[in-house]
């Protein structure tokens, strides 16, 4: 579509597509019915090389426009899955809030927060990306849909095996990407005040999911399978990753 006729009304509706398309990351589950302790330990080794390909990703975009806020971004997402943790009541063995045993609540809701803040980075992307050369929002609009798919895909893995339905693990997901919508359209409207952040925005998207990689999915991958298996799997998935975002 011409750059003239682009209006916040397409931004958003394109945007708002991208967001349910984390949704659709669900739909392998509708041929797993039982998942056993080492299809979870898989599952996480999965999400963890999912999440390390798309932080490589974010961090090669971020770094081309500025090193030195791609360092910054980096940092500040560290620091929010830190200050996250930190704020949680500490989870004693035992405890249950709901469905889920309070350790496991714990991992959800970082994870929730994680993805949620990489959706911030997308929106402004999708908005900046609206306000460029003719074609390019489209262009990058449908490849952040497609590439909510396999996130998606991650957040159920992680969610799942945890006790939710795959309509809730769905729909949580689709909340994870509901930042694409609401920053699209102010970095539309303002693109030359949000185009500077952007590189930021990045780099604290991949900041989180390192963090979260490292530290969260793939020590509790080796807990349930084995260093071996859970390496290769991390290094399978995001070599898959990286392929898929090399072709988009």
């Amino acid at each position: 579509m011409p750059l003239s006729e682009i209006t916040a009304m397409h931004v958003l509706i394109a945007s708002s597509v991208t967001a349910l398309c984390t949704g659709l990351g669900v739909i392998p589950f509708f041929f797993v019915s039982n998942i056993s302790k080492m299809m979870l330990g898989v599952g996480n080794a999965i999400a963890a090389g999912l999440m390390l390909g798309a932080s490589i990703g974010l961090s090669w975009e971020a770094g081309s426009i500025s090193m030195g806020k791609l360092a910054i971004g980096l940092a500040l997402g560290v620091a929010l899955v830190l200050l996250t943790d930190a704020l949680l009541p500490v989870a004693e063995p035992g405890q249950h809030l709901g469905q889920l045993s309070a350790v496991d609540f714990r991992k959800v809701l970082i994870i929730l927060v994680v993805m949620t803040a990489h959706s911030f980075a997308e929106g402004i992307g999708v908005g900046v990306s609206f306000g460029g050369r003719d074609g390019l929002g489209d262009l990058i609009s449908t490849a952040i849909a497609i590439h909510n798919i396999p996130e998606g895909i991650a957040i159920s893995l992680v969610l799942i095996p945890r006790g939710f339905s795959k309509l809730k693990a769905s729909l949580w997901s689709i909340f994870s990407s509901l930042p694409q919508p609401l920053m699209a359209v102010p970095a539309f409207l303002f693109v030359l005040m949000f185009k500077p952040l952007l590189p930021i925005g990045l780099g604290l998207a991949a900041g989180a999911m390192f963090y979260m990689v490292f530290f969260e999915l793939l020590p509790e991958s080796i807990q349930n399978t084995s260093r071996l298996t859970a390496g290769g799997v991390l290094v399978a998935s995001t070599a898959a990753m990286l392929l898929f975002q090399s072709l988009l």
